[in-house]
């Protein structure tokens, strides 16, 4: 486990409650999955570049995969770890981001629910990608 993904995953636990909102990248204001990866690693002190504009339901998830290695973060193969970010696929033309939990959870922005909650394992959707910090 990294000291990084350690500090990732507890910024992104600071977060729970956070409102939902689609696009949200400030806290008070609310955050979408993007948003709530974009707020954890800035509470680490990581500097992240403007995002491109995305929509709920989009099936290319180039520009992040491109985004995500400009950012610094490694496909993980092998395990996952706390402070990983998963790409998860909750419908054939849907992505969600979430950050992997030590005890298996992760923690994402709900639209349902209208805020970022802790979802406990097993995780519903499958897994698309796994990142690392480098």
């Amino acid at each position: 486990m990294s000291c990084a993904g350690v500090k990732l995953a507890a910024a992104a636990a600071g977060l729970v409650g956070a409102p939902f909102r689609l696009g949200g990248r400030e806290v008070t204001a609310g955050l979408d999955c993007v948003g709530l990866v974009v707020a954890a690693l800035e509470a680490i002190g990581r500097e992240v570049e403007p995002l491109p504009r995305y929509s709920l339901r989009q099936h290319d998830v180039s520009t992040f995969v491109a985004l995500a290695k400009r950012q610094g973060l490694r496909v993980a193969r092998i395990g996952t770890k706390a402070g990983d970010i998963l790409l998860l696929r909750p419908s054939p033309e849907q992505n969600h981001l979430a950050i992997w939990q030590a005890d298996g959870s992760i923690v994402h922005a709900h639209a349902g629910l209208r805020k970022v909650v802790i979802t406990p394992s097993p995780i519903a959707w499958p897994v698309v990608r796994c990142w690392r910090l480098a």
